[in-house]
Formats: C-alpha cells, sequence, structure tokens
C-alpha cells in the first residue's frame, strides 16, 4: 500500500494495481453522503473549528483544507490520481499547461541558472523561456533533441535542468528518456519530460529516469476539449513542496470543476490512447500509399528512424500523425481545407 497525508501525495492503494484501476479508484475520499461519483466542492474556502485549528493549518503544523488557491478537495483527488498513474510521490495541478511548466521553473530554479531544451518544443514554451524568463537571469540554449552529443555540448557548469518533449511536436522524433535522464544526472541536472503525447497510459518517464513530468491536461487527458489544466508530477520535495509552494503564493491554480473533468477523462484514459493509437497506425499505413504524400512521420511505422526506441520506451506509438505532401504549403493548405470531417483548431487529443 502507498499512503500519504500531504497535499497531492497517495491515498490508500494497492501496488499492484493496474494504470487504469489507479485512474478510476485512487484519491476519492467519500464524504458523509456515500457519493460513487466523485463530487466537485465549488467553494473558495474552508471553515476551521477554531482559532487554534485555523492557525495550525496555515503554519503548515495540521494538515487540512485551507483556501482553494492551495488546498481543494477535487483537485486533490486528480493530483493524487496522475500522481498514482505517472507512478511519482506528489502532483501539482495548475491552471494550464504552461503554468505547469512556468511553476517549476519558478520552483526550481534561480538567477543565474541555465537550462538546456530541445528545440523541437511548443512554441509558447520557447517563449517563456527565451522572453520571460531570460528577464529574471535565466538563460536558455537549445539542442536537438535526439543528439545526446549536442546535449552534452551545451550543458554548462550553470545548467540545472533539461526539458524535452518526445515524442516532439508535430513531427513526432523521440528522445532516449532514459539516456538523457543519465546524462543529466552526471552533469547534476534535472530532467524534465513533457508527457502530453503519450500520457501516462503509453510512456511512464519517471520510470525511465526523469525526475519531472509536465502535462497539459487540456490534452489526451481530458480527451474532449471541455477544460484548461496542467500538471507537475514528480517527488515530495521538488514538486510536493517546492513547486507547490509557487502555486500557493502566485496562485496558478486549477479550478475545482476543471479537475472533476479530468478525472472523468482519467477514468478512460487507457481504452482511449489504444484506441487513438490504432486508428492512427491504420491512418498512416494509408498514407504512405497515396499520391502525393510525401512522408508520414508517426513513430509505429518501421519508416520512422526511431520506430525501435518508441517500441522500446512506449506501449504504443500515440494519436499523432503528420505527413508532408507534394506541392508545399499552398499544396498542403489545399488538403487541409478539403477535409470535411477534420477541425481546424489550436488542440489536440480532443474527440
Amino acid at each position: 500500500m502507498a499512503a500519504g497525508d500531504g497535499r497531492g501525495e497517495l491515498s490508500d492503494w494497492d501496488d499492484d494495481w493496474a494504470i487504469e484501476t489507479r485512474g478510476i479508484r485512487v484519491g476519492h475520499r467519500r464524504t458523509a453522503e456515500g457519493e460513487h461519483s466523485e463530487p466537485i466542492f465549488a467553494t473558495s474556502s474552508f471553515v476551521f473549528a477554531s482559532a487554534a485549528e485555523a492557525a495550525a493549518r496555515f503554519a503548515g503544523d495540521s494538515a487540512g483544507n485551507i483556501y482553494s488557491r492551495f488546498t481543494n478537495p477535487t483537485v486533490r483527488t486528480f493530483e493524487e490520481r496522475l500522481a498514482a498513474m505517472e507512478g511519482g510521490e506528489a502532483c501539482v495541478a495548475t491552471a494550464s499547461g504552461m503554468a505547469a511548466i512556468l511553476a517549476t521553473c519558478m520552483g526550481l530554479l534561480e538567477q543565474g541558472d541555465h537550462i538546456v531544451s530541445s528545440r523541437s518544443i511548443f512554441g509558447s514554451t520557447t517563449m517563456l523561456f527565451d522572453k520571460y524568463l531570460s528577464r529574471f537571469g535565466l538563460s536558455t540554449d537549445y539542442a536537438a533533441l535526439s543528439d545526446l552529443d549536442d546535449w552534452q555540448r551545451l550543458i554548462t557548469p550553470r545548467t540545472r535542468l533539461l526539458f524535452v518533449e518526445t515524442p516532439s511536436n508535430p513531427l513526432t522524433e523521440l528522445c532516449d528518456i532514459a539516456a538523457l535522464a543519465e546524462l543529466a544526472h552526471r552533469h547534476g541536472c534535472l530532467l524534465v519530460v513533457d508527457n502530453c503525447f503519450c500520457t501516462p497510459a503509453l510512456q511512464q518517464p519517471l520510470a525511465l529516469g526523469a525526475d519531472i513530468v509536465i502535462h497539459s491536461a487540456t490534452k489526451y487527458l481530458d480527451g474532449q476539449g471541455r477544460a484548461v489544466g496542467g500538471a507537475v508530477v514528480g517527488d515530495r520535495k521538488r514538486v510536493g513542496e517546492d513547486v507547490f509552494g509557487v502555486l500557493r503564493t502566485a496562485g496558478p491554480t486549477m479550478s475545482p470543476f476543471a479537475a472533476w473533468v479530468f478525472l472523468k477523462g482519467l477514468e478512460t484514459l487507457s481504452l482511449r490512447m489504444q484506441a487513438h493509437s490504432a486508428n492512427a497506425a491504420r491512418l498512416a499505413d494509408w498514407l504512405q500509399q497515396k499520391p502525393g504524400v510525401a512522408r508520414v512521420y508517426f513513430p509505429g511505422l518501421p519508416s520512422h528512424p526511431q520506430h525501435d526506441l518508441a517500441a522500446r520506451q512506449q506501449t504504443l506509438p500515440g494519436g499523432i500523425v503528420a505527413f508532408d505532401v507534394d506541392g508545399g504549403r499552398d499544396a498542403a493548405w489545399r488538403v487541409i481545407d478539403a477535409t470535411r470531417m477534420l477541425s481546424i483548431t489550436a488542440n489536440l487529443g480532443d474527440a
């Protein structure tokens, strides 16, 4: 059994539970009403039995709810459940995936520190590193995602954090998480992995040596495009204390309603990711045979340069397929505009 009495840590559950069971059962503490589904605690604050109890909670001397900016039972249930699914000790839920990255950097880095990031990351993450964190004395260099020598070359004595998305968006390039973790730890750095594309249903970076996992819960964790949120998963000290401290003070907080939506998403996550992967594999194979398609990017294809790595560190190749068409941008836009069932939208993982 695993147990925890701190915010974001695990409630009682069996270590041998499959990820599907963890996605349904972990974290819910039934109230006196005996509800079967997790309730939404739509409250900004909580009532204390006495002034002494309030003082003890604010001082951190006793556990319990204080204020929904940083303690809310619905959000806590989501945090404990996702931590269990990722194999982490603690989770901090945030208002968005970008808020999760910001809280991680603010909680773990200080002025003068250096980040090495993959070049193949979300554009807003690059903007965060280059435009905003740089104002506070943090610097960032960018490595080729799958080139360990390039990562090694860019690490300096000031480097504290390596940041990577794998598979990358949208060309599904992979990095060897275990090898990059070994490199990071050899130089005294943390490895942070954005696991948005795979989710814990298909890939568990902590088990491969990563220190922290980032999620945009908006994507596959929800699965139906209903809410925006993020999460940071890792150990009790770095995530449960340091990153949580940023959330408590600065307040990039997940709402109870969003947390409830994501809880419903976690219940079906494994089934959905299996279906996404199967459908993507059929589509990728079909695209390879179409005239006018120059190249297909999908880790499940033997033609993918990291097909074997994907098979080792992911249980399935995932649901993202990208492809080049002959004729450049104009031809690509014609294909996009001619589709009848696809949505042209700024999100992924939405049914």
